[in-house]
């Protein structure tokens, strides 16, 4: 039936079909009736909810009900490669006639009738205090690592207009500002799990993803968009990662560390390796600072992130695992910093030995996050001693044992905390 109906449309028809959102939509990427504030989309990953965001934004331009708009992804680079220029992006999606220009310089987009989108990373919080708006999209907020900063600067901003209104679009976490807005009378809520966009999904995807992700604790996160509390059996609670949270970092470090958790093959489809800096202030606390773990690395990839990372936070050392080619990760470490101080660790003790006096540590409010870090704490959160350690674990692990204990899980180094 479908398929004989589009064939006797006309070349036009097609066209103005092809442009016609509410036509090809599923119900949960449309927005709800109703007078509402902020709609969450929550998404599992590929369930098209990015392109949720952009068809809102889209209409709300071409209706003519928003004319200054904010955009605000997780970083700059985010924002852009995914809501602007993105497959789902607001230039993709927009009829031709119609599409927006980007300002590099500017970061903003500019319609043909006058409407402007201007850019924003969460990751900076203070660039959103002055601006106003009549309506924003938010992407993947469950991932901003300084949240409730971003999160209330924009509320300040959006003021313009007879009915400012803002789109948050996420694969949903369990933290304290998302469960704030799924509790807010204003918010209005539509779900969908990866499974809903199957037919607009590579077959390869399902076959490697769905495959090892359905059914686990992740899977109903990532995939089904489920808001997973923590695993009761694991070291670490979000409640207490929450509980020493800080939004700066002191600026008195007597140390600064980056672990590492290199992949345990050389090539570029080798697991995920593992990439955190933590800073020893002079207070004996520990400082957790930057996550730059990624995977599908080769070598000289992931020794130039590493390398990135010191840099960027100036740290003194670099302590990687060694278990897995120890010479090979220094060799390659060497060509891109070949002075740096790199401690190689070896793992002689089981992983719950060395994570749970680290955990102790977090529980002692001696470790802070400065800022959030996602992946990384849903990691902390969801491992089991007795399952095998993520990496982004692993480096926060060895980087904290240089840092704070004795050994490879000894007594701590500074007495009386």
């Amino acid at each position: 039936m479908r398929r004989a109906f589009l064939h006797s449309l006309t070349p036009q028809e097609v066209r103005l079909l092809s442009n016609d959102w509410h036509f090809w939509a599923r119900d949960d990427q449309l927005a709800p009736e109703g007078d509402w504030t902020t709609w969450l989309v929550l998404g599992g990953r590929g369930a098209g909810k990015t392109r949720a965001g952009a068809e809102w934004v889209q209409g709300e331009v071409t209706s003519g009900r928003a004319g200054r708009i904010a955009l605000i992804g997780e970083t700059f680079a985010d924002a852009r490669e995914v809501m602007i220029d993105g497959p789902s992006g607001l230039r993709a999606i927009a009829p031709a006639d119609a599409a927006p220009k980007y300002e590099i310089t500017r970061k903003r987009l500019l319609w043909p009738n006058g409407a402007v989108a201007y850019v924003f990373s969460a990751g900076e919080p203070d660039s959103l205090r002055g601006p106003q708006f009549d309506a924003a999209w938010g992407d993947e907020l469950a991932k901003w690592r300084y949240a409730e900063a971003a999160w209330d600067m924009l509320q300040f901003g959006l003021r313009l207009g007879a009915r400012p209104r803002q789109v948050m679009t996420t694969t949903p976490r369990p933290m304290p500002l998302l469960k704030r807005l799924l509790g807010d009378e204003q918010t209005v809520v539509t779900r969908a799990s990866t499974h809903a966009n199957r037919a607009n999904l590579a077959d390869g995807f399902f076959r490697a993803i769905i495959s090892r992700y359905e059914g686990t604790r992740l899977g109903r996160q990532e995939l089904e968009a489920e808001l997973i509390e923590d695993n009761p059996d694991a070291l670490w609670s979000r409640e207490t990662v929450e509980r020493a949270r800080l939004t700066r970092a002191p600026g008195d470090f007597t140390r600064i560390v980056v672990g590492v958790d290199p992949p345990a093959s050389g090539s570029a489809k080798a697991d995920e390796c593992g990439i955190v800096c933590v800073g020893l202030g002079a207070n004996g606390h520990a400082y957790v600072l930057d996550d730059r773990s990624m995977g599908r690395l080769s070598p000289l990839a992931w020794a130039k992130r590493v390398a990135g990372c010191v840099r960027a936070n100036g740290a003194d050392r670099i302590v990687a695992e060694a278990n897995q080619g120890g010479e090979m990760v220094e060799s390659v470490m060497r060509q891109e910093m070949p002075n740096a101080a790199i401690r190689l660790v070896r793992a002689t003790r089981g992983k719950r030995i060395r994570a749970e006096p680290i955990a102790a540590l977090y529980e002692r409010g001696l470790v802070h996050h400065v800022g959030a870090f996602a992946k990384l704490e849903d990691q902390m959160c969801d491992w089991v001693p007795g399952a095998r350690s993520p990496d982004r674990l692993d480096a926060l692990v060895w980087a904290l044992t240089d840092l704070m204990l004795t050994g490879e899980a000894g007594e701590p180094k500074v007495r009386g905390l």
